[in-house]
C-alpha cells in the first residue's frame, strides 16, 4: 500500500486529505499541529512516498529549505501562486530539491468547501512524467474526475493568474458594475492570462480547459473564493491590512499580483488588468483604476 501524506492542513489541504482518504489510507501534517484524524508530525509525513503540498505559495520556498529532506519523494503541488520576491514558479522551487520527473501539479475548479462535501468536480494533473501523473490520478475518489497532461507551466500560470483576476472580479461586483461588466472582465482576463502564458510556451488548450477557463470562471464569480472577497472589500475602500485581518486566510492573489507584474515587466508582456489590481492593492482608488481600463483603447 502506497504511503500518502498531505502537507498543509488549511481548508484546501484538509479538503484534499478527506478526498484522498476516502479511497486510500492517507496522513496529513502541517507546520502548526492540528487535532484531526491521521495527523502526524512533519518529520514523519515527509517519509511518505507520495506527498501532496498545500502550503502557502509565498512560504513554500523557505519551508522546503528548512525541512525538506526526502530525495525520493513523489510530489503533487496543490498550492497555487508565484513567489513574489523571486518570480519563481512553484515547480521551479521544487526542482531545487527533486528531479522534474518527481513533480506534478494539480489544477482546476476546486473550492475546498465543495471538495470537503464530496461534491463532483474535474481536475488536471500535469507533469513531465505522465506515469507519475497517472499514479496520483488513481488516488483520487470517484467524485473527482482527473485528466492528465504535461503542460506544467500552463497549469501553474492558470492557477496563479486566476486568483488575481478573481480580485478584479470582486472589485467589479463590489462596485455594482453589473453582469455585463463582470463577463467582459473575466473574458478579457482570460485573454490576458493566455498572452502571459504564451510567452512561457504554455499550451493554448490549457487556458481553454479546466486549469484555465474552468478555474477562472469559478474563482472569479463566487464569494466562496477568498480572492473574490478581497476584491469585494477593496471596492468598499477598505485598506489591505484590514481586509486580510477580516479574511483570516491566505489570499494568494495578493502577492501573486506583484509576482506576475514583476515577470511581465521583465519580459515586456502586456498585463493591464493585473497591473491595475497591483496598483489598487497599493492604495490606488478602485474607481480611478476602472476608469483607466475603460479609457485604454488597447486593454482588450
Amino acid at each position: 500500500m502506497s504511503s500518502i501524506a498531505v502537507i498543509g492542513a488549511g481548508k484546501w489541504g484538509s479538503a484534499l486529505y478527506h478526498a484522498l482518504n476516502a479511497k486510500n489510507p492517507c496522513f496529513i501534517s502541517s507546520p502548526t499541529p492540528r487535532k484531526m484524524a491521521n495527523f502526524i508530525p512533519i518529520e514523519e509525513a515527509l517519509k511518505c512516498e507520495y506527498l501532496i503540498f498545500a502550503l502557502s505559495s509565498q512560504a513554500l520556498h523557505t519551508w522546503l529549505q528548512t525541512h525538506f529532506k526526502n530525495q525520493n519523494a513523489k510530489v503533487l503541488i496543490a498550492s497555487k501562486g508565484i513567489e513574489a520576491k523571486t518570480g519563481l514558479f512553484l515547480d521551479e522551487i521544487f526542482k531545487e530539491f527533486l528531479d522534474e520527473s518527481q513533480i506534478c501539479v494539480l489544477s482546476g475548479p476546486s473550492f475546498a468547501a465543495e471538495v470537503e462535501k464530496h461534491l463532483p468536480t474535474a481536475l488536471m494533473i500535469n507533469g513531465k512524467n505522465l506515469t507519475l501523473c497517472k499514479e496520483f490520478a488513481n488516488f483520487f475518489p470517484p467524485f473527482i474526475k482527473t485528466y492528465i497532461d504535461d503542460d506544467v507551466r500552463g497549469a501553474e500560470i492558470c492557477g496563479a493568474y486566476k486568483n488575481v483576476l478573481a480580485i478584479a472580479s470582486g472589485i467589479c461586483d463590489g462596485l455594482k458594475l453589473g453582469n455585463n461588466a463582470r463577463a467582459s472582465l473575466i473574458s478579457r482576463g482570460l485573454i490576458e492570462m493566455h498572452r502571459f502564458g504564451k510567452f512561457f510556451q504554455a499550451k493554448e488548450e490549457t487556458f481553454l480547459g479546466l486549469s484555465g477557463a474552468g478555474d477562472l470562471f469559478l474563482t472569479a464569480s463566487s464569494v466562496l473564493s477568498r480572492n473574490y472577497r478581497v476584491g469585494l472589500m477593496l471596492a468598499q475602500n477598505k485598506n489591505l491590512q484590514e481586509i486580510l485581518q477580516t479574511l483570516g486566510e491566505v489570499a494568494e492573489g495578493v502577492e501573486t499580483a506583484f509576482a506576475i507584474e514583476k515577470l511581465a515587466k521583465e519580459n515586456q508582456i502586456y498585463t493591464p488588468i493585473v497591473s491595475e489590481v497591483a496598483r489598487i492593492l497599493e492604495g490606488k482608488s478602485v474607481k480611478n483604476s476602472v476608469e483607466k481600463l475603460l479609457k485604454q483603447s488597447d486593454w482588450i
